[in-house]
């Protein structure tokens, strides 16, 4: 059996029809849309595979649909493949919580309540300030935050090593965006979100998210999840609890969480659906592993020669 890692991903990756062939081919897939929809208060299932987009996009909604719509496809994956462990995992933002709970950190209704009020949270934060987002090609993570420091912005996410994230207020932003550009960068792009997204904008949701944290049994990962604050495997459940309520006012080192897996020794990288973006900065990051891509069941057979026992 191959040395596999299972990414998982975040807001942003959302599709109008995610998740429908795994609802119609497997009945592990048809049962977790189904327990969602009892406990959401809404229909998930219609949601992914219907749209609108524009009520997909919304943070209260997509942050649930993504969840489940990625656990279904693992559920399906799990079925194929009931042996198969991985050198470890990580998902990006909201992808870490459907990581953890894929690693039965979480049984998959707490997750789920949580995945819900962390949104509810955020979108509630992201309604009471005027925050955005600016992705950056082409500058080094030193340039940006020195220009962060100048514009009372921040580095969000570090996704690869030319692209990254800053968040802050709206002001902060347009003056950073002409910073960036003065400074030479290949692109900067103003990001469709609700909010200022790991960033100290964002304290009042993860206060929030901390008390809802407190309701839920946590246990240790049954796999190794990289932590997007530290870049390191988390391995308790106190441990879990603090670091994903820093997550929401920290940067994501997605690219230092990918290399720690690399050194852990996966060779092949496994995103579940919606998956494309997460093996486009794993190519970024590193052109010598490979990323396989699940999003329909038919690429499931991608990973029929990796998940073969060895003899």
């Amino acid at each position: 059996m191959m040395a596999l890692a299972y990414l998982f991903p975040g807001q942003g990756a959302q599709a109008v029809g995610m998740g429908k062939a795994f609802y119609d081919r497997f009945a592990e897939s048809r049962d977790l849309y189904k327990r969602a929809n009892l406990h959401l208060g809404f229909d998930v299932a219609a949601l992914c595979f219907e749209g609108p987009l524009e009520e997909l996009t919304k943070t209260e909604k997509c942050q649930p649909a993504l969840f489940v719509t990625s656990l279904a496809a693992f559920a399906a994956f799990h079925a194929v493949a009931p042996s198969c462990k991985p050198v470890g995992s990580a998902g990006l933002s909201l992808g870490e919580l459907t990581a953890l709970t894929a690693a039965d950190a979480f049984r998959f209704t707490d997750g789920l309540y949580l995945v819900q009020a962390r949104a509810d949270a955020m979108a509630e934060c992201a309604a009471h300030q005027q925050g955005t987002m600016l992705a950056v090609i082409g500058l080094s993570r030193e340039a940006l935050e020195e220009i962060g420091r100048q514009a009372g912005v921040v580095v969000a996410n570090v996704n690869a090593p030319d692209q990254l994230v800053l968040s802050g207020s709206v002001e902060g932003i347009e003056q950073a965006e002409g910073l960036v550009k003065a400074k030479g960068a290949k692109r900067a792009i103003r990001l469709e979100v609700a909010g200022a997204f790991h960033s100290p904008l964002m304290q009042p949701a993860a206060a929030t998210f901390k008390e809802a944290l407190a309701k839920v049994n946590i246990d240790p990962p049954t796999f190794p999840v990289i932590s997007n604050v530290t870049g390191q495997p988390v391995l308790t459940s106190d441990e879990i609890r603090e670091l994903l309520v820093r997550q929401i006012v920290s940067p994501v080192l997605w690219e230092p969480s990918m290399r720690r897996l690399i050194q852990d020794g996966a060779a092949h990288f496994v995103e579940f659906p919606p998956a494309r973006v997460l093996t486009g900065l794993l190519r970024k990051i590193d052109p010598s592993v490979k990323g396989i891509t699940i999003d329909e069941p038919s690429d499931l057979e991608k990973l029929s020669d990796l998940i073969k026992p060895t003899v």
